[in-house]
């Protein structure tokens, strides 16, 4: 019996496959480190197409706003100067973010948290008047009551102490901390100089990409890579804008309400809720609590009428916000977003709540398609089954 060349070149594939395989299994640690060694030297670049992903969302919108198709056709000056003059706009808009955050935003920040702390200091004898008015009869909590004593001073004298102990630990390694923090910049730096170019050059790199793809595999498996990955690339893009959206406009909703209403922390529960509303389905509830707690320092009644101001903002953003900024670009069923959520915060965290969720929703559109194309095989239409 003879076998075919493309048989056997097939074979040959699967052992090298089934000895490479072995050799990671046997050689655990060895394969480890070998992979770890490879991620190190190639993070800056990983982290340089996340950052250029992320700022080509804004570029692109910018870009098709600026300088459109028609107007690039015409001159071709204006198609040179669209992705150069588009990326100076992204970068002095996020080097404006920064500006507006250290210099505006933490010295008003820094106030609140001063006012936090005299509030701490302020609540807890109240908290204490409080026990003894309603437990004056039981002798056992009365004493667990008068034991508790907070000593603003001595909390921040420990606060100090640890301080001071943190920084020695920290000088006493200060070559270590050194070449740790430039390590960091250089890797920073050699991943925004690779984003930077990935986002001038990235026509040319997506051609040369395809270049590869027809080149090593066939054609129909290759149309059928491209169309995972532009897939993928719209579903990415679209959840990042409409999440980020989403969370600027819930936040700004907090602080002009709260600001309206006279709520204590307004800045800072605001800021707090547009942070954690970037994790889909339970991020607003992290940010509710954390901010039901600090009015609740200040002022107990007002934390209530806070719960009820967030169930009102809530429902408005569920309802007429979430549909329209962010509407059907991920495509996905409640239920499987919630699922998403769940197995993403699970297995990464907070990073995974946030991947989880495109991913889902390209698996979910990529098995829909085969679904649909295994009924047309048996002849059935997928809308006449109910």
């Amino acid at each position: 019996m003879e076998f075919s060349r493309q048989v056997i070149r097939e074979i040959r594939r699967l052992i090298v496959f089934t000895a490479i395989l072995f050799l990671c299994l046997w050689k655990h640690e060895v394969a480890f480190a070998l992979f770890g060694g490879v991620v190190h030297v190639i993070f800056p670049f990983i982290l340089g197409g996340a950052i250029a992903f992320i700022l080509g969302v804004p570029m692109n919108y910018i870009e098709n706003r600026l300088f459109p198709e028609n107007k690039k056709k015409e001159s071709g000056m204006m198609k040179r100067l669209a992705r150069p003059v588009s990326l100076i706009i992204v970068l002095v808009l996020l080097f404006g973010i920064i500006f507006a955050v250290l210099f505006v935003l933490l010295p008003q920040l820094g106030n609140t948290f001063t006012n936090l702390g005299d509030s701490v200091q302020e609540f807890f004898p109240k908290v204490q008047s409080w026990l003894e008015e309603v437990f004056h009869n039981n002798k056992q909590i009365m004493e667990m009551v008068d034991q508790v004593e907070l000593n603003w001073d001595k909390i921040t004298d420990m606060g100090i102490r640890f301080l001071r102990r943190g920084a020695a630990s920290m000088v006493g390694s200060t070559m270590s901390v050194v070449k740790e923090i430039v390590s960091a910049m250089a890797t920073f730096f050699i991943a925004f100089a690779f984003s930077c170019y990935v986002l001038l050059q990235k026509e040319r790199l997506k051609i040369q990409g395809k270049k590869i793809l027809y080149a090593f595999l066939p054609k129909g498996k290759a149309e059928a890579a491209l169309e995972v990955l532009s897939l993928t690339y719209y579903t990415f893009s679209g959840f990042l804008t409409g999440q980020c959206l989403e969370a600027v406009i819930l936040g700004g909703m907090f602080v002009v309400a709260m600001t309206v209403f006279r709520f204590p922390y307004a800045l800072l529960i605001g800021i707090i809720i547009a942070f954690t509303a970037l994790v889909p389905v339970f991020g607003a509830f992290i940010g509710c609590a954390v901010g039901v707690f600090l009015i609740f320092i200040v002022n107990p009644t007002k934390a209530i009428l806070f719960v009820v101001l967030f169930l009102i903002l809530q429902q408005i953003e569920g309802n007429f916000i979430y549909p329209h900024v962010v509407g059907n670009s991920v495509g996905l069923p409640s239920i499987w977003v919630l699922a998403a959520v769940s197995v993403g915060g699970t297995l990464m965290g907070v990073v995974g709540m946030l991947i989880f969720i495109p991913v889902a929703s390209v698996t979910y559109a990529l098995f829909r398609e085969v679904i649909y194309l295994l009924l047309k095989k048996r002849g059935l239409k997928p809308e006449e089954i109910k």
